[in-house]
């Protein structure tokens, strides 16, 4: 599970809007001189807060600190499907069109083609899979006023 701390912007019946801080760790990685990210920070590009809805079963209020948390299969789910479903598409449609005997340019233009399905595919599939519980965020901690997280309030994976 990835966690990361926030607080609870506003509220609906079984979700709740969520403010987290993003933090920069460029400073402990290796790679931060090749890093695009270590980049934009160092320009000041993109804000430093992020807004995302998260599941709730339990009582909040706005304002309240929690602990939010992702199941890393959804991570790693949603990571190969947005890249192997488009690269799939691109090198299915050009090996058909080669297969078929087209000229090189139509070959380029089916592969463009599957790619762009690819990406259509990928997003079709997650408006599908937008309700679903097990690829959502989800509240698992509400974090007392000292900020130290209590371990025997633990919210169920449903």
């Amino acid at each position: 599970m990835i966690e990361e701390q926030g607080r609870v912007l506003s509220l609906e019946p079984d979700a709740a809007w969520v403010e987290t801080i993003r933090r920069n760790t460029c400073g402990s990685c290796q790679a931060r001189a090749g890093c695009g990210q270590a980049l934009l920070q160092r320009l000041g590009a993109g804000a430093r807060q992020g807004y995302i809805r998260v599941l709730r079963d339990r009582s909040l209020q706005v304002g309240d600190q929690v602990v939010i948390g992702l199941p890393e299969n959804a991570i790693v789910h949603a990571s190969l499907c947005m890249y192997l479903v488009p690269l799939i598409g691109l090198f299915g449609a050009a090996f058909l069109a080669e297969g078929l005997g087209l000229a090189e340019p139509w070959v380029i233009l089916a592969a463009l083609t599957g790619l762009v399905s690819g990406f259509f595919g990928v997003r079709w599939y997650a408006w599908r899979q937008r309700s679903n519980p097990d690829m959502q965020p989800r509240i698992l901690r509400i974090m007392p006023p000292n900020g130290i997280a209590s371990s025997d309030t633990p919210l169920a994976m449903r």
